[in-house]
């Protein structure tokens, strides 16, 4: 799905016309995954996105957060997604994972989401090649660093602060390495 805007240029909407936008012509079985950098307003985007297409069809939500092997994890979680939920779910099976429990710092409880269920895959190294090749649709989210650091720390606190410099690095090999914005079907300024 085309938006008709050159990829190079973010819309800037509100977040409910963003989410009303994305969702305009998507089937019921639709793969749709949101990238950003840290504190650009993923999770809130893909619980309103969720929300709003629960009311048509069942969604499953799975956020990176949930499968990062820890604070080095973005690649890692990138691919354990690609490997245990897209690819499968691209087969026609059902999908199969575990959860990184960041306080015993390993995976834990599995989750399982059956074929042909809406999926919302968001977070931070989500969007690749291989992983736009399975969605439906993909978004990028921007907003401001300034902006986007506030909303980090503000919602994860004194947890993230000595993390922010070696996740944003991690953010910018994927970035570099998969231009995320580029291949976005979407590409949003929710700041």
């Amino acid at each position: 799905m085309s938006s008709g805007l050159s990829r190079s240029s973010a819309e800037r909407l509100d977040p409910a016309a963003a989410v009303e936008a994305v969702l305009h012509g998507l089937p019921a079985d639709a793969v749709v995954v949101v990238d950003g950098r840290s504190g650009a307003g993923k999770s809130t985007f893909a619980r309103a996105l969720t929300a709003s297409w629960s009311e048509r069809t069942a969604v499953e939500l799975v956020a990176l957060d949930d499968l990062y092997p820890g604070w080095d994890g973005l690649s890692a979680g990138s691919g354990y997604a690609l490997a245990r939920i897209l690819r499968p779910r691209a087969r026609g099976h059902v999908t199969s994972w575990q959860q990184w429990d960041w306080e015993r710092d390993r995976y834990d409880a599995v989750r399982t989401c059956p074929p042909g269920r809406a999926l919302v895959l968001e977070g931070s190294g989500s969007l690749t090649p291989a992983s736009a090749a399975i969605a439906s649709t993909s978004v990028w989210l921007d907003a401001p660093d300034a902006l986007r650091r506030r909303r980090a720390l503000e919602r994860d606190g004194e947890t993230y602060l000595p993390h922010w410099e070696r996740w944003a690095a991690q953010e910018d090999e994927h970035i570099r390495k998969h231009d995320p914005r580029g291949i976005a079907t979407r590409v949003f300024d929710l700041g």
